[in-house]
């Protein structure tokens, strides 16, 4: 069917945030290392980056160790590091000479993963194999599968962890805590997003990963298929405009996609000729007389009074000979 699915379920992976200590080789230590980006992934890269507003990174030089090994030498710039397995840590030394002087620091990095899922709460047929849209107007659960580890590959009870949620910059208190892995968030508005990041850690605080997804609502859709006798509705296909009855009668079947479920049960309503015909899921269309001749189908569904989807195709029926026949229903 030409139908687009937006998936939310995005793979996001945690981290342990990185912890540094530093080791002057001359009077002072004016530089700093940074880490991009701030939950690194597993068997990932990290990128380092020295910042200083006293040493003139420009000119500098840079020794990097990754676990004692030589990884770079040379002028001083951003440099990618790579990661070990969930729970490795992994120690980075840098030394950074300007004028003379030289500078060291070094800093530790463990990546962490966990999958942030967004569920829609919204609406799809029985069985749908593929996953609705943010809804207008409507709520998201988010949910945060944490795989934490330790150094030594020990997987931590996700039920024990820490969680703390944030949405669009402000922490939700009420929804964090320990074991609080799930989070229901109202849905944007229309034309714009919203921020939803997690925060999670051990109880000792020594392992912490974090991720974020930004979640923007979709208008919802409405399908039309055919509903034979013999095979169900034909789910396979949605209806396509033109659409021809050949024979003496068409049953066709409304399903809404992505609207909002917490607004109560979804009017559906058909139209015929820009006349109200029939209500609920399904129209039967008996073309009657003789004749070939069009008509025009519409049908509308609504949640609340603002989140509305309409499906309108053009009618064929009838044979090529004869007169206009009536069309009735």
């Amino acid at each position: 069917m030409a139908l687009r699915i937006l998936t939310l379920g995005i793979l996001v992976l945690l981290t342990l945030p990185f912890s540094t200590s530093a080791q002057t080789l001359g009077e002072t230590n004016p530089f700093s290392l940074s880490i991009s980006p701030q939950y690194p992934t597993p068997f990932g890269k990290a990128t380092l980056t020295p910042v200083s507003g006293e040493v003139d990174i420009a000119n500098a030089t840079m020794t990097v160790r990754v676990d004692n090994k030589q990884l770079y030498q040379g002028n001083a710039q951003a440099l990618a590091i790579p990661l070990g397995a969930a729970g490795t840590i992994t120690t980075v030394s840098v030394t950074l000479t300007a004028n003379d002087k030289s500078f060291a620091k070094s800093i530790t990095v463990s990546p962490q993963d966990v999958v942030l899922v967004a569920e829609p709460v919204s609406s799809a047929p029985p069985l749908y194999p593929g996953k609705s849209l943010v809804p207008l107007e409507g709520s998201v659960r988010m949910v945060a599968i944490a795989n934490i580890r330790d150094a030594k590959g020990r997987a931590l009870d996700p039920a024990k962890l820490s969680y703390s949620w944030t949405v669009d910059a402000v922490r939700i208190a009420s929804a964090s805590g320990l074991g609080r892995d799930t989070l229901v968030v109202a849905s944007p508005l229309q034309y714009r997003s919203r921020d939803v990041s997690v925060a999670i850690q051990s109880q000792d605080g020594s392992m912490v990963g974090g991720a974020s997804l930004s979640l923007s609502a979709q208008q919802p859709i409405l399908r039309l298929y055919e509903h034979d006798p013999l095979l169900g509705i034909r789910f396979d296909r949605a209806v396509t405009n033109p659409f021809a009855i050949p024979g003496t009668e068409k049953t066709l079947y409304a399903v809404p996609y992505s609207f909002p479920t917490t607004k109560g049960t979804l009017a559906l309503r058909w139209f015929l000729n820009g006349t109200s015909a029939q209500t609920g899921h399904s129209i039967t269309l008996r073309p009657t007389g003789t004749g070939a001749g069009t008509a025009s189908l519409s049908a509308t569904a609504s949640a609340g009074d603002t989140v509305t989807a309409v499906s309108a195709l053009t009618l064929n029926f009838g044979a090529a000979k004869g007169g206009l026949g009536i069309f009735g229903l």
